[in-house]
């Protein structure tokens, strides 16, 4: 199996470019993938190993599974390797032509606590702690019992990757956190293709079937129990796929427009980071059979995102040492504050945009940062007066700025915002980059209701029988804002109970 894998991935390889969020129709898995070359002309973001994987032939599609799971990013990959594990056969659709959603733009790292490498590291963190920062991050609105299972299954899941081969032992820190617990690829580059790609490796050498292209449009059920799906193909043959039970992973609402201007008219005109089949299908699908929502106002804005292509930049850029200045040249912020309060300092500024300033040492540490420079966005100084003129901005305060900073960095003391993390290494390493920023829409914390099983809830609090749900496509963990790093553990997290879980309620069949 691992051969003809490996053989099929290297013919694909030889002629495939695509991007996540671009669509086309096709009939079969080789028109599928010659129509998303010709889209990859679009619009390049960047190159990930869901482009150059042989999806499940149509031809090979049967009329029942035990598990049907809708989407296919970290959270349904998850979910299906999980529930594979427990003795089942699932399938999992998905309504783009590739893999992985909003999974594949994850960029800064997954949180967890108490893991082996932070052990091996040094790091002593406690999950009391991953807790309690959380909960005061989403000012003590977070559902409770979500965020309690949460942090006490973060370092399993840690351990459950990297006995698939997907090691995450490169650890950093994100805004409203105060230890490093959020881990990345050993090479410290960007977590979601890493992670994307591993998962696709695992799907494809369990066997597990995987239909791109593949749009579910209702959820069916029976004497009130999910039952199965209604898919549709080529966007034009539509099918009934039964199953004992469906997992819905579908992702948030990020990229509609039109359903997040229902809850935040504030928010027209902003860009957004999300890929293009973030629309919030699953949600409305599940309020059909009577499952309910909450907190579907709470919407977070990022604070760095590059506005001319809505690509967001990493909080690890700032978690390496960055820092945020105005047009003026000055810091106007703690940049790694909780992220609505870092957007709000921004939305402050006469320009409601700023950039991020760093060294050749945070370059290095950032390897995401090779493809924001391969994308155009980065400027670039041999000295800090030359990167003051590439910003703009004037060149003596840029200076004093930093200065100011190392003087803090080697004090271990910030004077003038409090930051107190992100400040192991200072800003003296020729040459000096910046990456001018905005803020833009980026992720949805409002979504179904779910208990810690996993199972939707109706609006009695009781469970929708045969019917689960993982990912940003819930609510209430995060409250009204969440940590950066918590959403690759939320989805990994509740992404295998979910598996775990469907797979019982078949088994008690």
């Amino acid at each position: 199996m691992k051969k003809k894998v490996a053989a099929t991935l290297t013919l694909v390889l030889s002629f495939m470019l695509v991007i996540a969020g671009c669509g086309s129709g096709n009939q079969n898995q080789d028109q599928s993938q010659g129509n998303t070359k010709k889209e990859a002309t679009k619009e390049v973001e960047a190159v990930s190993g869901a482009s150059q994987t042989s999806y499940t032939p149509y031809d090979q599609l049967k009329d029942k599974y035990d598990i049907i799971i809708v989407g296919a990013g970290g959270a349904g990959m998850s979910a299906a390797l999980q529930a594979k594990e427990k003795g089942m056969n699932p399938v999992i659709f998905e309504k783009m032509p590739i893999a992985g959603g909003n999974t594949l733009k994850a960029s800064s790292g997954m949180n967890a606590s108490e893991t082996k490498f932070q052990k091996e590291q040094g790091i002593e963190d406690s999950n009391d702690l991953f807790y309690e920062e959380t909960l005061k991050g989403g000012h003590g609105t977070n559902d409770k019992d979500m965020l309690r299972f949460f942090v006490d299954n973060s370092a399993s899941a840690i351990d459950w990757l990297d006995s698939m081969g997907i090691r995450l032992n490169n650890i950093t820190i994100t805004g409203g956190m105060n230890e490093k617990r959020t881990h990345r690829p050993e090479d410290g580059s960007a977590v979601g293709q890493y992670l994307v790609n591993g998962l696709l490796k695992n799907i494809q050498e369990q066997g597990i079937p995987l239909f791109v292209n593949a749009n579910v449009t209702e959820i069916t059920e029976k004497d009130g129990k999910a039952n199965g799906v209604k898919v549709t193909f080529n966007e034009k043959e539509e099918k009934n796929i039964a199953a004992d039970a469906v997992v819905v992973t579908t992702g948030g609402f990020g990229a509609n427009m039109d359903m997040i201007a229902e809850v935040r008219p504030d928010l027209k005109g902003y860009v957004t980071t999300n890929q293009k089949g973030s629309t919030g299908d699953g949600i409305k699908m599940i309020e059909k059979l009577g499952g309910v929502t909450v907190d579907m106002d709470q919407i977070q804005v990022h604070p760095t995102v590059q506005q001319d292509k809505s690509y967001l930049i990493g909080e690890a850029v700032r978690g390496e040492g960055a820092l945020l200045v105005s047009s003026e040249g000055k810091r106007f912020t703690n940049e790694l504050d909780t992220r609505d309060h870092v957007t709000a300092a921004i939305n402050k500024l006469p320009e409601k945009s700023a950039y991020l300033v760093f060294d050749s040492g945070v370059k290095s540490r950032v390897k995401a940062i090779d493809q924001y420079e391969k994308m155009g966005f980065v400027l670039q100084g041999d000295s800090i007066e030359a990167l003051a003129k590439e910003m703009g901005v004037p060149a003596d305060q840029l200076k004093t700025t930093l200065d100011t900073w190392n003087a803090a960095v080697k004090n271990k003391k910030d004077a003038e915002f409090g930051r107190t993390t992100g400040m192991d290494n200072d800003l003296s390493s020729e040459p000096y980059y910046a990456i001018k920023i905005g803020p833009g829409i980026h992720y949805t914390m409002g979504g179904v209701k779910i208990n810690t099983n996993t199972e939707v809830l109706n609006k009695d609090n009781k469970p929708i029988p045969g019917l689960f749900a993982a990912g940003e496509v819930t609510g209430g963990l995060h409250g009204q804002n969440r940590i950066g790093g918590n959403s690759v553990a939320e989805i990994i997290i509740f992404g295998r109970q979910s598996g775990l879980k469907s797979a019982e309620f078949v088994q008690a069949q």
